[in-house]
């Protein structure tokens, strides 16, 4: 397999994402001359932008092309899009999102070696020249990532440093703490408190008494961190801990600030979330509530985190709607995770 000129697929999500960069590491070890490119949705580019593994970051404009049949402009953009990749000569793709659409992509560049999960979705194995089987077992994603990897000869990556931090990055979070009233050396833990399904979110309310407690129990401030979708439950933590003094930061910071700055807290306390991947990638650690969840298949990866799970005969049932909705049982598997259980072990883990 020529990996010359190699692209990556996986455009999506911010946790899928930073799970599958040890694939780069490998294939950037490997193959040290190599080009090597990374297809990604333009929302998550930031975080990609400036890697030192990477030649180029391909933009994919997923909510424009979507469009694709519906605008006459959309679907001229799109074919154009496919044929400047085509021009790309990429020698081998890999396919790690596993679905229609990026495998129809692999296929539209023309590389003559394109990999995939054989198990992938929507018919995307009929585009592989690769369709790579994966063992039945429970696999957590970072392992099955690399498990196709090393179905090409890739090696396991010596390097950890998965997500670098730059330095600026750095320097700029910690002057814009400083800016919020935090003082050099004050500690503090980041809390990311939303999640994408509602049955991954633990309430408000519990978010707000682990940031009471800590910040009684140890002077520990949190900084609250998110996109524009994680305001109104923002806005709730804020009003009921606002004794703790936490820093509203939520929707105030590009994806890499976001990355720097969970690399200077402490710890980081949130649901089954992207911004979780990012504190394990950083070496940050966390305590996280899992509800419906698996944390053995896209749990916080590596050594020194906490998971929390709630007491539910059902879990982890893999729904977005939980079957008890309205009952007695509604979420028990997240409702049955008290605030001071997972203040016990935020402060363990921040000591």
């Amino acid at each position: 397999m020529d990996f010359s000129r190699t692209l990556i697929i996986k455009p999506s999500s911010l946790g899928d994402i930073v799970q599958a960069l040890p694939v780069l590491t490998a294939l950037r070890e490997a193959h040290p001359q190599a080009h090597i490119a990374w297809l990604v949705a333009t929302v998550f580019a930031d975080l990609l932008d400036g890697h030192p593994r990477l030649d180029r970051v391909v933009m994919f404009d997923r909510r424009r092309y979507g469009r694709i049949g519906q605008s006459l402009a959309a679907t001229g953009e799109f074919v154009a899009f496919v044929e400047a990749l085509r021009r790309e000569k990429f020698t081998t793709i890999i396919d790690l999102q596993g679905l229609f659409r990026s495998a129809f992509l692999a296929a539209a560049t023309g590389a003559p070696s394109r990999v995939g999960f054989a198990a992938a979705r929507e018919l995307a194995p009929m585009f592989y020249t690769l369709a790579v089987p994966m063992p039945r077992k429970e696999m957590h994603a970072v392992d099955r990532y690399m498990a196709l990897a090393r179905h090409i000869g890739l090696l396991d990556p010596k390097a950890t440093d998965h997500l670098p931090v730059p330095a600026e990055a750095r320097a700029a979070v910690r002057r814009r703490l400083q800016a919020e009233g935090l003082a050099p050396g004050e500690a503090t833990f980041v809390l990311s408190p939303h999640a994408r399904w509602p049955t991954k979110q633990w309430p408000p309310e519990r978010f707000a008494g682990v940031v009471r407690l800590a910040y009684e129990q140890s002077g520990a401030r949190a900084v609250l961190v998110g996109s524009g979708a994680a305001e109104p439950m923002a806005r709730q933590i804020l009003e009921a801990a606002a004794s703790a003094q936490p820093i509203d930061l939520v929707n105030h910071t590009t994806l890499k600030e976001m990355v720097a700055l969970t690399a200077e807290a402490r710890a980081m306390v949130t649901n089954d979330s992207g911004p979780m991947h990012v504190a394990a990638a950083v070496g940050t650690p966390v305590v996280a509530i899992f509800g419906p969840t698996h944390p053995g298949r896209t749990g916080p990866y590596g050594q020194g985190h906490r998971v929390l799970t709630g007491d539910a005969p059902c879990r982890p049932c893999f729904r977005r709607e939980c079957l008890y909705a309205r009952g007695p049982r509604a979420l028990a598997c997240l409702t049955s995770v008290a605030a001071e259980e997972v203040a016990q072990h935020l402060l363990e883990i921040m000591r």
